[in-house]
């Protein structure tokens, strides 16, 4: 007469616990429960070889934004806009730095913070609209003096070769973790020098004379033609 063979341990499903990997705790749970069935019924001899785990789940379908147009979406301060807003009910930026700044922001590359155009691309981006319509036009001289501007209130840079770099902090089309990239090489850039750009934003909120930087359209076609 033989001895029975020592009794299996069943399997338990395993404890969820407190983790960062909440997901994987519940694939372990899943586990342990179809480990569990798999020796259920009477004699444990007659328990049923394991040989595959059925996973089951359901799609989490997040929600995305719903954006106008096909350019995409930046992250901009909330402080900063509406900053933009008193500065402009304040005539402390002229009409023509808040379009400029607007439209370079609006085409910044993807986590980089750097929009390509050269001032005549500006100039003709802007206008498009007005041109259509018949309206008042921007100048390139004004653009010019708008960029200088921005410059000075350290909201953009300047890098050359028609390459415009955004103070990020304020408006950036890209991740946080490419958003710190760009920062740490702007401050290798500036020595870390806390006063440089991206730092000390302005312009202080104080009435200036508005500047709407425009011409009128018919004399811009006279030009271009004359």
């Amino acid at each position: 007469m033989t001895s029975d063979p020592p009794a299996r341990r069943r399997p338990c499903a395993v404890a969820a616990t407190a983790s960062d990997d909440a997901g994987f705790d519940d694939l372990l749970q899943i586990l342990g429960e179809q480990l569990g069935r798999s020796t259920q019924g009477g004699d444990p001899r007659n328990g049923r070889k394991l040989k595959n785990v059925v996973l089951e789940y359901e799609a989490h379908h997040t929600a995305v934004h719903d954006m106008a147009g096909n350019a995409g979406y930046s992250l901009a301060s909330n402080w900063f806009t509406q900053l933009l807003a008193q500065l402009a009910v304040a005539n402390s930026i002229t009409k023509s730095q808040l379009c400029v700044f607007l439209y370079v922001a609006g085409g910044q590359e993807r986590g980089t913070g750097i929009a390509q155009y050269t001032q005549q691309e500006i100039t003709d981006g802007l206008n498009k609209l007005a041109a259509q319509k018949g309206g008042k036009m921007i100048t390139r001289s004004t653009v010019n003096r708008a960029i200088k501007a921005l410059v000075g209130y350290k909201w953009v840079e300047q890098l050359g070769n028609g390459r415009v770099q955004l103070n990020v902090r304020l408006w950036f089309h890209g991740t946080s973790t490419a958003q710190h990239q760009v920062l740490e090489h702007l401050a290798v850039q500036h020595d870390h020098d806390p006063e440089a750009f991206p730092h000390g934003i302005g312009p202080e909120a104080h009435q200036e004379e508005l500047d709407l930087g425009v011409a009128p359209y018919r004399d811009q076609r006279e030009r271009r033609t004359g």
